[in-house]
């Protein structure tokens, strides 16, 4: 598949400021991918993906079009070219509408954050992993049935080209292995999931660990229990923890604080979390499953203590929400090749505290231990939030049993103020945090 170079990002910009735009950027995305699953032994399905596409955003005056498409041929980017003007010339005027500023943009050598990774396997070896994966979980105590177990393998790359003099280029790859196991006993059954994604095979765990782990999940939920709703300590898992960040991050984003609809809105530059909490964004983690070199316009972005010592101290920025808050971006716009750019954050951490999850269980005693979550509610304006969760219930300071169809709820703006980290932190994803421990918070049980 012959790649989008630079020569063609720039013929595009080019012929959009002919036809008429004031200002483009032109982005190109290639991705490969194969992924493998397996179920009961047998090959369960074949995924193989080849994609190449093409984005344009153009400005005329204030008002701006995003158009995108895959078919690359002279032919079908001049209609893309032309298409893009006459739909910014229909837009409605955005007055913060614009190209990064250039004293923002990434020049010179751009950071080596050692996301890629050239070796591609086999068919034939993404097959043996998951099989490998599974057979694990399949012999786990307990374990009577699979949901199947995949590995899969991908590549991707992303240049743009502006008219504001931007050139970048970024390459990445990933790797995972995943395996769901069904445990059953008189009582009924439960399942178990496990999986795991990195940027360099070589950092992948083995097959065999992720299916052995996903088979313990699954048995040791076995005979979950209903219990009466109460007001207990409540430990979020650190496999899970990082979901309480989501909301963090929609409430400190740029478009939201503009839009005035952000329960943390009032609170830049003040304490949110409990002293001595912090929470990073580093966009140049080596390896990281969030890691660019420069953000979706461009930018230069950097490492941040977003939390520093249990204080707010910034908003998440691209061009557009700064200028409208009268800031400036900090480099973390987002986007796909349809539609202008958003706020995303890059890897999110929430550091480690001194206690591991034991410890935290034993100081607080009585409660519950949160493994697994679903259907989160949030009220964007007043942070009051509630979750499903299944896990387990512990009394004097030890796992007593498993714990099922119960509801968590609380303010997040409560929440945050203190929570306590354990110091557990594994790096997962690209939102990561320890085992949290919440001294009281409502469970809605039977």
């Amino acid at each position: 598949m012959p790649g989008m170079d630079e020569n063609l990002l720039r013929d595009v910009v080019d012929a959009a400021l002919k036809a008429g735009a004031d200002a483009a950027e032109a982005v190109g995305a290639e991705r490969r991918a194969l992924s493998i699953s397996v179920r009961l032994g047998d090959l369960e399905e074949v995924e193989r993906e080849e994609s190449r596409d093409l984005g344009l955003r153009v400005f005329v005056g204030r008002r701006q079009a995003t158009v995108s498409g895959s078919d690359v041929s002279p032919e079908a980017r001049a209609k893309l070219v032309e298409r893009a003007v006459a739909m910014a010339r229909l837009a409605p005027e955005d007055p913060y509408a614009g190209l990064a500023d250039p004293d923002r943009l990434a020049r010179g050598e751009l950071p080596d954050l050692d996301i890629y990774d050239p070796a591609e396997p086999s068919p034939e070896t993404l097959e043996e992993r998951a099989r490998l994966a599974e057979a694990a979980a399949r012999a786990t105590p307990k374990v009577t049935n699979s949901d199947g177990a995949s590995a899969s393998w991908s590549t991707s790359q992303w240049r743009m080209v502006t008219s504001g003099g931007f050139m970048g280029l970024h390459r990445a790859s990933g790797f995972s292995i995943g395996a769901s196991a069904i445990a059953a006993d008189e009582a009924g059954m439960e399942n178990g999931y496990e999986g795991r994604s990195v940027r360099w095979q070589s950092d992948l765990p083995s097959p065999e660990a992720i299916g052995a782990e996903a088979g313990r999940r699954a048995a040791a939920r076995l005979g979950a229990r209903k219990i009466d709703s109460t007001t207990a300590p409540v430990i979020f898992e650190n496999r899970l923890a990082a979901s309480l960040l989501g909301p963090l991050v929609g409430a400190i984003s740029g478009p939201s604080i503009a839009r005035g609809t952000s329960f943390l809105k009032d609170r830049l530059g003040q304490p949110v979390f409990a002293k001595g909490v912090s929470v990073v964004d580093d966009p140049h983690r080596p390896r990281g499953l969030g890691s660019a070199p420069f953000d979706d316009e461009g930018v230069a972005n950097q490492r941040r203590a977003i939390i520093d010592d249990g204080v707010l101290t910034t908003w998440l920025l691209n061009s557009s929400s700064a200028r409208q808050l009268g800031l400036t971006t900090t480099g973390h716009a987002s986007r796909g090749l349809a539609g202008p750019p958003g706020v995303s954050p890059a890897n999110l951490t929430l550091a480690p505290g001194e206690r591991g999850q034991a410890a935290l269980i034993r100081d607080a005693g009585r409660g519950l231990l949160v493994t697994s979550m679903f259907g989160p509610s949030l009220n964007g304006n007043t942070g009051d939030w509630s979750v499903g969760c299944s896990g387990f219930w512990f009394e004097d300071g030890e796992l007593a049993y498993p714990v099922t169809e119960i509801t968590v709820a609380g303010n997040l703006i409560d929440i945050y103020g203190r929570l306590v980290p354990g110091s557990d932190l594994e790096i997962r994803g690209a939102t990561n945090a320890p085992s949290l421990l919440i001294d009281g918070l409502a469970i809605a049980g039977r």
